[in-house]
């Protein structure tokens, strides 16, 4: 019998709690900790998932030594804290995206674990999820022929008020971050870095995007069109084309439960549906690939390298360059 991997989570809100719910789905995963900024919130959370150890500090987790591997729930903004926190206390970490405010933050954690040869890997769940899996594997079987464009949107209708997390430049508030790391990771896993970034914004009064458009361009004439925003509910979608075909992910499309192919440039015609089911929410999977990496002694996983990360954040740094968002302290 493998040996369960012993989990802490850092954090407690709507995403610690729907991670915690996926790991309860998994023989041989074991949640036995969970740290929080409030002792009374660590204890509520543990007591709802029969948590035996509730910790009222990120210092007090990561020093648990019955931890295995810290997951980091907070909002982005706190994610450099709460990561660096973990990897100097030795725990391996799985870190929620986006990854860091910033690509310098970012390098500097991946540089600390690299220093250390402690497991760190972003929480992109996106790219563990079977169906996205599923759709490399047909693009890499030239199902499409080659990959030519890339789209994907994610948008939340709103309204939201000033003081709401999305509009605080304090928080790492705006789209860009929040939403459009999805579109601009699913591209990315596609088609790699790009060689020119273009975007546009529209801000809100504190300076944070609520409506982005970006262009990705790429020497090899493939380009990524990608938009996101806190001011109009859209599909949610991804579409992936190439010269023989295209797949379509419907919404969610970053947790999509299956495929549609359609092979040939015949208009009008039917596609081929490829029932592809996820574990539990979705969680499930990314939890399994971290502990599968730490069980294999690596220090990064193959499906979300850090590489991709760094790449990711260079996208986001050159968008935000190009619109003139900035966080404070930057």
């Amino acid at each position: 019998m493998t040996e369960p991997i012993r989990w802490g989570i850092l954090a407690t809100g709507s995403i610690a709690d729907s991670f915690a719910r996926d790991l309860q789905l998994l023989p041989d995963a074991e949640l036995v900790a969970v740290g929080s900024r409030s002792e009374s919130s660590a204890r509520a959370f543990a007591d709802r998932f029969g948590i035996p150890r509730a910790h009222g500090n990120w210092a007090g987790l990561a020093a648990d030594q019955g931890v295995d591997i810290v997951y980091v729930a907070t909002p982005h903004h706190a994610h450099y804290e709460a990561a660096r926190l973990c990897l100097e206390a030795g725990r391996a970490v799985l870190c929620e995206k986006p990854f860091t405010l910033n690509g310098a933050d970012a390098r500097a954690l991946i540089d600390l674990a690299a220093e250390r040869g402690t497991f760190l890997m972003e929480a992109m769940w996106m790219y563990c999820i079977p169906a996205v899996r599923r759709m490399l594997e047909l693009v890499a079987g030239g199902a499409i022929g080659e990959v030519r464009t890339v789209q994907a949107d994610f948008g939340l209708p709103g309204p939201f008020e000033p003081s709401h997390r999305l509009r605080d430049p304090a928080l790492g508030g705006g789209a860009l971050l929040d939403l459009g790391v999805y579109p601009v990771s699913f591209a990315q896993l596609l088609l790699g870095a790009p060689d020119r970034v273009e975007a546009w914004s529209a801000l809100t009064p504190e300076g944070v995007d609520a409506n982005t458009g970006l262009l990705l361009g790429y020497a090899s004439g493939a380009v990524a069109t990608l938009s996101c925003g806190i001011v109009s509910g859209t599909p949610v979608r991804a579409v992936v084309s190439g010269d023989l075909g295209r797949i379509e992910l419907p919404a969610p499309f970053f947790c999509a439960e299956e495929l549609h192919l359609y092979r040939g440039s015949e208009d009008g015609a039917a596609p081929e549906v490829l029932p592809v089911p996820r574990t539990g929410l979705g969680y499930a999977h990314e939890a399994q690939e971290a502990m599968r990496c730490l069980r294999a002694g690596l220090t990064e996983s193959p499906l979300v390298p850090w590489r991709s990360t760094l790449e990711v954040m260079a996208t986001l740094d050159a968008a935000r360059a190009r619109t003139g968002v900035r966080y404070p302290g930057e």
